[in-house]
Parts: structure tokens; C-alpha cells; sequence
């Protein structure tokens, strides 16, 4: 779920880069010494297609990129996979935005055996969050190669000024620190986070786990209105409807809830780890120097923030050209790629890197401590997941406006729990 503004728009860039291939390896003999590559738009990208020469050299075979914007992204995939193209060899998708819907379409090629095969590579390096989000009915469809996890953003002037001597470690300290600050500082919100009924699904996730609720129970039956679930409804939208700002919007996405924080208007804010940099930019983050990170705080059930892969890479389940399609992604997700990567600020679903004191030299290091920290008890999605993603964020994000807007929140989560259970079973039929 990398957002725009980190992987950008632009138009198509075709690119093929290489030598001339003198071997295609491989089980078919008819493999193509050309690999067939789709990317999205992404610093991840532009790294890869520097070290290309490399790959190319080792392998004898020879790489063509096309790279797109999200949106084309989407409309070629959209277009080609529902036609069975076997032009696209290897694919970058969004494991929890079209995963589930290209598994269930046979789109993506059972990678389970190819990731068993090269104890170097090494499959039991990758977190657990990012790997069950990439697995499919047991099979592993997908390599994560850009993670995301949920922190807490905070100030650390704000709290040193209240007297508060550590970041809350629990939603409860969360709550009363929140409310201190408020009252302290006029003008300045003692917390703030997307308040959207799409966008702020993915946030409130974290919340929802750590109250020891979920979407659904993974038998087909919608859990978003159990006790767990409404109790973390109901203390989401109490958080930003008492202690968020004044007259707050209910359509903040990120760069929204973002803005207000980097303007030095709340003293918390919970986001994603990858758009750190957004507040801690002086050129972008008014308060860039007084901004701090910790773990997500526990709720009833424990800390439980999502830890999940933005982005993978799957080899097209049509493509003749296989077994190079794997070679160019174990050679892309390889240990020294990914710290390569790590270093140039593209967070891994890689254990390896974050233990590496070289690879996250150029993260806060309070950033660091705070995904560590957060991977023991994280959930790989954050989000239902199901095929079509954007009308389940529609259904089980409306509770979220509703108890910011001081609405009945139980009454709103039956009325979104019968919605998504009917939603669920027509995704059976």
C-alpha cells in the first residue's frame, strides 16, 4: 500500500537493459533468454534497474522492464492477466490490495518449492507478517520485498512538557497522555490519525487486533461486530473525536493527518513506518526535530500493529519463461540486493537487514527499536482479505466515521457486520 506520493505517477517506461543472453537455464527447453519484468513506480524500482548490468552478466540472460504508475499498473493487469498474456514474466503487485483476486484467478505461479531450494537465499529470513500475506491456501505465491508496519509518532517536547517521562506503552496511557497534552496546549490536538471510512481501515487495523478483534474468523463469518471488535470502534473514534483537532474532517487520509502533525498541530499520531521521512524532513516537518517513534501500544489483546508487504514480486502463472522469472526475482529479494535496498531507505521483509547495524544506519534508530519491537506480535494484513478489497474497506470502515461522529457505534457495527457477512457469502458463490 505504498502511497502515491512515495511511488509517484508517470508514464510507461519500457526499458530493456541487458547483454546478449548465452544460456536461458530453466526446465523448458523453449524459455526465452529475455525475462519480462512489470514494475510499479518506486525507489525500489530505480535500484533494481541500476544493478541490472550485474544480474545480467551473472546470468547470461537479459532483462526487460516495463515500469508504470499505480494506475497503469493496475489497468495492464486488469487487461492482459483476465487474457491470459504470457508477455509478463515476472509481475510487482500488491499482495493485500489484488493478491487474494490474482491467486483465486490463477494469475500467480506456485512459488512453494522454488523458495525451499536455495538455503542461501534463505525463505526463513522473511517475517512472518509479510510471508503469510504472500502465501495463498498454503502456497506461496508472492515475494515481499517493501514492508510496512503501524508506530507511533510522537513529540517528544509535547511530553516532556506534560511531565510524561516515556511514550505510553498501552492504548489506555495513550488516552490519558492524549488528553493531558490537549488540555495543556491549546490549539493542539493531543492525537490525530485518517479518519476516512476507506482510508483509515488500514490504521484502525492495528487497533482492532490489539483489542483482540478481526474482520472475519477465517471460516467465511464476518467478526466485526463481536465485543472485541465494537470496543475497538468505540475507542478509535473517542480518541480522535475527544482528543483529535477541533472540527476534524472525517475524509483525512494520510497526507491529511500527516500535515496536521508535521504542522505541530498533535502531539500523537499513529501511520505507517514508511512515510517517516514525511515528518522528519525539515523541508517537509515543521517539528522534525522534536519527533520520536515507539511501538504500538498494547491494547487488551497486546500490541499487535499490522507488519505487511506494500509490495511483492509473483511470476505470471501463464509465462513459458518460468524458471528465469524466478532466477531474476531470487536474484532481486537476494541478501545483498535487499540490504542494498535497506540502506537506501526501502524497508525489507528481510530479519536479516533489521539486525544489521550498517543496513539501518540511515533509519531513527527509536524508528528501528519500535519495528522490532512490533514484529513479535504483528499481523500480516491490514485490511479484509478478500477479493474485491475497496468495497469491504467501504462496509467495515463506516463504524470508524460513525464513532468519530458520536453516532451509536454498536448499532453502527451490526449494521456493517450483516453488510460484510453478506458481502463474504456472495464471495463464496
Amino acid at each position: 500500500m505504498l502511497r502515491r506520493s512515495v511511488i509517484g505517477t508517470s508514464l510507461a517506461v519500457v526499458a530493456a537493459l541487458g547483454l546478449s543472453a548465452c544460456g536461458g537455464g530453466g526446465g523448458d527447453a523453449a524459455a526465452s533468454k529475455t525475462v519480462r519484468v512489470t514494475l510499479a513506480n518506486h525507489v525500489w524500482t530505480d535500484n533494481i534497474k541500476k544493478a541490472l548490468p550485474e544480474f545480467e552478466k551473472q546470468t547470461g540472460l537479459k532483462v526487460q522492464v516495463t515500469q508504470l504508475g499505480e494506475d497503469q499498473l493496475s489497468d495492464q493487469y486488469n487487461v492482459k492477466l483476465n487474457a491470459g498474456t504470457s508477455e509478463i514474466d515476472v509481475m510487482m503487485y500488491r499482495p493485500l490490495q489484488e493478491g487474494r483476486l490474482f491467486a483465486k484467478n490463477g494469475y500467480l505461479a506456485d512459488l512453494t518449492d522454488k523458495t525451499k531450494s536455495n538455503n542461501e537465499w534463505d525463505w526463513a529470513d522473511y517475517q512472518a507478517g509479510p510471508v503469510a500475506a504472500t502465501t495463498d491456501e498454503g502456497k506461496v505465491v508472492g515475494v515481499p520485498i517493501i514492508t510496512e508496519q503501524e508506530v507511533l509518532y510522537y513529540r517528544k517536547d509535547l511530553l516532556k512538557k506534560a511531565g510524561i517521562d516515556n511514550p505510553p506503552a498501552t492504548l489506555d496511557e495513550l488516552k490519558a497522555d492524549a488528553k493531558k497534552i490537549k488540555e495543556q496546549n491549546p490549539g493542539v490536538a493531543g492525537f490525530v490519525a485518517r479518519t476516512g471510512k476507506s482510508p483509515a481501515v488500514t490504521q484502525f487495523s492495528s487497533f482492532l487486533y490489539s483489542f483482540g478483534g478481526d474482520w472475519s474468523d477465517g471460516s467465511g463469518k464476518s467478526t466485526v461486530s463481536t465485543p472485541e471488535a465494537t470496543a475497538a470502534y468505540k475507542y478509535y473514534g473517542s480518541l480522535i473525536k475527544d482528543e483529535g483537532p477541533a472540527n476534524v474532517s472525517t475524509d483525512m487520509s494520510w497526507p491529511e493527518a500527516m500535515a496536521i502533525f508535521t504542522q505541530g498541530q498533535a502531539a500523537f499520531y499513529t501511520e505507517a513506518s514508511s512515510l517517516y521521512k514525511n515528518a522528519t524532513d525539515p523541508a517537509k516537518s515543521k517539528v522534525a526535530d522534536t519527533v520520536a517513534f515507539a511501538p504500538f501500544p498494547a491494547g487488551p489483546a497486546g500490541s499487535k500493529p499490522y507488519n505487511i508487504p506494500s509490495w511483492a514480486l509473483g511470476v505470471n502463472a501463464a509465462s513459458s519463461n518460468q524458471d528465469n522469472a524466478w532466477k531474476f526475482i531470487e536474484w532481486a529479494t537476494s541478501k545483498a540486493q535487499t540490504l542494498e535496498n535497506q540502506k537506501a531507505g526501502v524497508p525489507s521483509a528481510r530479519k536479516s537487514v533489521w539486525a544489521d547495524a550498517d543496513a539501518v544506519s540511515t533509519y531513527p534508530k527509536d524508528l528501528v527499536e519500535a519495528m522490532n519491537a512490533g514484529e513479535k506480535g504483528a499481523v500480516g494484513y491490514d485490511r479484509p482479505r478478500v477479493t474485491k478489497v475497496a468495497e469491504a474497506r467501504e462496509i467495515v470502515g463506516q463504524p470508524i466515521v460513525d464513532a468519530i461522529t458520536g453516532k451509536d457505534v454498536s448499532a453502527s457495527a451490526d449494521t456493517a457486520n450483516a453488510a460484510f457477512q453478506k458481502f463474504l457469502d456472495d464471495e463464496k458463490k
